[in-house]
């Protein structure tokens, strides 16, 4: 029971540093563009920050994912 809590954490911990850092790293991008939803669009953002977003929720998700299948067992 403690390695998830330990797995849970370290996933945070990671992501939100890496998120600290794409904040810091955007700040003087230039470039944006708009995200075409389903529905409506986004307001402008930097294409870094695109980029970055989708990097860490593909992270967050690819930490979760093992998580499930330890429950199983």
């Amino acid at each position: 029971m403690i390695i998830p809590i330990k797995k849970i954490f370290f996933l945070i911990t990671f992501n939100v540093s890496l998120f600290l850092i794409l904040i810091i790293g955007i700040q003087n991008s230039s470039d944006k563009l708009k995200v075409n939803l389903l529905i409506t669009e986004t307001i402008k953002l930097p294409v870094s920050f695109i980029i970055g977003i989708s990097f860490i929720s593909g992270s967050i998700t690819g930490g979760l994912i093992p998580l499930s299948f330890l429950e199983k067992d």
